[in-house]
């Protein structure tokens, strides 16, 4: 969708001998890139960036993308970050028919004609910017037009009879996230849910709650200490969110946290809550009963607390300490950024005197 891979490249199943011809593909068109003097500079624009979150939101898939694009723009030097790709996820109808929310996997997607398939019904419904270069020296646009719609395939949907008319993936932005937060929701039949706060300073912590059932019906649950610089590193929660589906419990409570999600994981999770509880956003200063209030079709997460009670806790408020005071992690720590910029260490091409390419 960036235009960085050959069209309908990175579909193909790991054992399918077509991926040594791609391999092979990929190399002399390194080649030509090279001779053209094409850069990855100018395929990665905002509007390319704009491209790939509308294919994210209309095929359900990871929150890791409002990770992904923004970093990956800050190294372009562009202005990217959670809440340009919320804006994008806002217009974008849910498309594809996937897993864990729908009924395929990218196998099938693969053989319904791809990732190309799916943009060949968004270009013609004016929801990509067809105008992008790409690295077959040709425009998007002029690569899809390559592509004949497939009507007999049931994986992915038309525009004009989208599965929803919004997107698979919702940003939200509230007093318990004045940086944002991100949630997946294709599948998902509930968009709206309140309740009291269970808190964990860890993922270890949830898990074990969960081994040991005490998890409460009608909660959320919310895992802290683990964003880009209290993890350090924004582990994903799978294991916890796959255990409370295996007790049942995965439609009965919410789960919250400033750490990440895998594209796997099912049920009413939002990540990327920040500001992050090492750097005493509002996940840090909340207290166990702290009621929460979550609306996906709003794009609001609340916390209904008293902004002077947030105050008084903001000033005894004291980070956790994580294992790791000296290494590579601790420098780590040191240097991410937040979230919703991408959590990344450097300033990107913004600050750059030299680039490193130009030899």
């Amino acid at each position: 969708a960036i235009g960085l891979s050959l069209p309908n490249s990175n579909m193909a199943p790991a054992p399918y001998e077509s991926r040594d011809d791609m391999a092979v593909a990929a190399g002399r068109q390194v080649m030509d890139l090279i001779e053209w003097n094409l850069r990855p500079r100018d395929i990665c624009t905002r509007e390319a960036f704009m491209n790939a979150a509308r294919v994210v939101a209309a095929t359900g898939g990871s929150t890791n993308a409002a990770l992904h694009l923004p970093a990956m723009a800050n190294e372009a030097g562009i202005e990217f970050d959670l809440f340009d790709v919320a804006e994008v996820f806002k217009t974008t109808p849910y498309l594809a028919d996937l897993k864990p929310g729908g009924k395929y996997v990218a196998k099938d997607m693969h053989a319904a004609g791809g990732v190309y398939m799916l943009m060949k019904t968004m270009m013609a419904n004016g929801l990509l910017n067809g105008d992008c270069m790409t690295v077959t020296g040709k425009t998007l646009g002029e690569n899809i037009e390559q592509i004949t719609w497939n009507p007999d395939q049931k994986v992915i949907y038309d525009v004009e009879h989208a599965i929803t008319k919004t997107g698979g993936v919702v940003g939200l932005k509230g007093s318990l996230a004045p940086e944002g937060a991100i949630v997946k929701v294709a599948g998902m039949e509930r968009l709206q849910f309140r309740g009291p706060a269970q808190i964990f300073e860890c993922e270890e912590d949830a898990f074990t709650a969960v081994e040991q059932r005490k998890i409460q019906e009608g909660s959320v649950v919310v895992i802290r200490n683990e964003g880009p610089k209290g993890g350090p590193g924004m582990r994903e929660m799978l294991a916890t969110t796959a255990a409370l589906y295996g007790q049942g419990m995965g439609e009965k409570v919410a789960l919250i946290t400033d750490g990440r999600f895998s594209g796997a994981t099912r049920g009413f999770c939002i990540g990327h809550v920040g500001p992050e509880a090492a750097d005493g956003g509002p996940i840090g200063l909340m207290e166990e009963g702290d009621m929460v209030n979550i609306d996906a079709e709003a794009g609001i997460i609340d916390l209904e607390v008293d902004e002077s009670v947030l105050e008084s806790r903001r000033a005894n408020f004291q980070p956790q300490v994580n294992d790791y005071g000296s290494g590579s992690l601790w420098r780590y720590a040191q240097n991410v950024g937040p979230a919703f910029q991408g959590a990344v260490t450097h300033p990107g091409a913004k600050a750059e005197k030299h680039v490193y390419a130009d030899i």
